[in-house]
C-alpha cells in the first residue's frame, strides 16, 4: 500500500505513513493516455474533396442496383383476381353472403378465366392474398401450441390454445385460433382442356389426419403469422410455360367466409426474379437515395466554387466571430 493511517493513543491526531512514489504513482494515472484521452482512433477529417467523393461514390453504386431492381420487377408477370365477390351470386346482399358461405348444403364452386397478359415461363407460382384480415392481432398470434404441432400432444401444454383448445371434452388437434382459421379455399386450373397440377401445397382444403401436424405444408405456410392486414400465401406452384393469350380455367371452392369482416379474397399467378416477386420499391427506394447523393454532391461543389473558405479557418469560430461577447 502507498497510504497507511496509524491511530495513536492521544485525542484525535492520527500519524500518516505516506510511500515515497505515491505521488509519481498518481501523476503517471493522471498524465496516462486513457485519462488524456489520447488513445488511437479513427479521427477522419471531412475535406470538401472527402464528402463529395462518398456522395458520388454512393450515387454510382446506389443508382445501377435501383435500375436493376426495376427492371427485374418490369419482367415479372402477375395475373391478380378478385373473386370473393365474383364467386357468390349476385342478387345476395352482405347477409345472405355471409348464410351462403356458411350453409354446408350450398354449392360453393365457381369459375374464372384468366387471360395471360405476358409470356409466364415456369415455375409459376400460385398465391391466396387477404386484405383486411389482421394475423397480427396479439390474441391471435399467442393461440397456438408449438409442442402440438412438434406431433408432441399433451394436454397440459394448450393452455395458450383457448378458446380453441378443447370440445365436447375432447382436445383439438391442431389446436388455438390460427389453426381453427385455416385458410380452405381450394383451385384447380386447366389451359385448353390440359389439367394443371399446382405441385407442392394444396390450400389447405382439409388436413390428412394420417401425416403428422409437422409435416402439413399447408398449415405451416399459414401458421406463419402476418405482419400485415393484406398478405399473400403460397398454395403451390405450376411448371408449365404460358403463352401470351392464353385463357386459363379456375374452378374456385370458395370455403373461406371473408364476408363477415369486409376481407377480400385474391388469386395471384405470379412468376419470380433474382429480387422475388413484383416490388418496385426496392429500385425506387434505390434510385431515391443515389439521386440525393449526387443532388448533394452537385450542391457542395457549386458551394465550393462559388463562396470557397480555407479549411479549418478559425476566424468562423464562435469566439472569434463575436469577440466582444465573451465573459471572463
Amino acid at each position: 500500500m502507498c497510504v497507511v493511517f496509524v491511530g495513536e493513543n492521544s485525542g484525535d491526531k492520527h500519524q500518516q505513513l505516506v510511500c515515497a512514489n505515491c505521488q509519481h504513482v498518481f501523476r503517471d494515472i493522471l498524465d496516462s493516455k486513457f485519462s488524456q484521452q489520447e488513445l488511437a482512433a479513427c479521427k477522419p477529417i471531412l475535406t470538401p474533396a472527402w464528402v463529395i467523393s462518398l456522395f458520388i461514390t454512393t450515387g454510382i453504386i446506389f443508382i445501377p442496383i435501383g435500375l436493376s431492381s426495376l427492371f427485374a420487377s418490369e419482367r415479372v408477370v402477375e395475373i391478380v383476381d378478385r373473386y370473393d365477390d365474383a364467386c357468390v351470386p349476385s342478387n345476395y346482399n352482405k347477409n345472405m353472403k355471409i348464410e351462403h358461405i356458411q350453409n354446408q348444403g350450398s354449392n360453393k364452386s365457381c369459375i374464372r378465366n384468366l387471360i395471360v397478359p405476358k409470356q409466364m415461363r415456369s415455375p409459376i407460382f400460385v398465391y391466396y392474398q387477404l386484405e383486411n384480415f389482421f394475423q397480427n392481432h396479439r390474441r391471435y398470434v399467442k393461440s397456438r401450441s408449438d409442442k402440438q404441432l412438434r406431433s408432441k400432444v399433451d394436454e397440459d401444454d394448450i393452455d395458450a390454445c383457448k378458446p380453441e383448445d378443447s370440445a365436447n371434452n375432447t382436445l383439438i388437434v391442431p389446436c388455438g385460433l390460427i389453426a381453427w382459421s385455416l385458410f380452405n379455399d381450394t383451385y384447380s386450373f386447366s389451359v385448353k382442356t390440359i389439367s394443371l397440377d399446382s405441385s407442392g401445397l394444396i390450400g389447405g382444403a382439409k388436413l390428412n389426419e394420417s401425416i403428422p401436424l409437422s409435416e402439413q405444408t399447408d398449415l405451416m405456410v399459414w401458421m406463419r403469422a402476418a405482419a400485415l392486414p393484406t398478405f399473400r400465401k403460397i398454395y403451390g406452384k405450376l411448371e408449365v410455360d404460358l403463352e401470351a393469350n392464353d385463357v386459363i380455367t379456375v374452378e374456385i371452392q370458395n370455403n373461406y367466409n371473408t364476408y363477415s369482416f369486409d376481407g377480400k379474397k385474391k388469386l395471384v399467378l405470379s412468376t419470380t426474379s433474382w429480387i422475388g416477386g413484383k416490388n418496385d420499391f426496392l429500385g425506387v427506394a434505390y434510385l431515391s437515395v443515389g439521386g440525393l447523393c449526387f443532388s448533394f454532391a452537385i450542391f457542395f461543389i457549386l458551394l465550393y466554387v462559388v463562396k470557397p473558405r480555407p479549411l479549418g479557418d478559425p476566424s468562423y469560430l464562435s469566439w472569434n466571430k463575436n469577440p466582444a461577447g465573451l465573459m471572463f
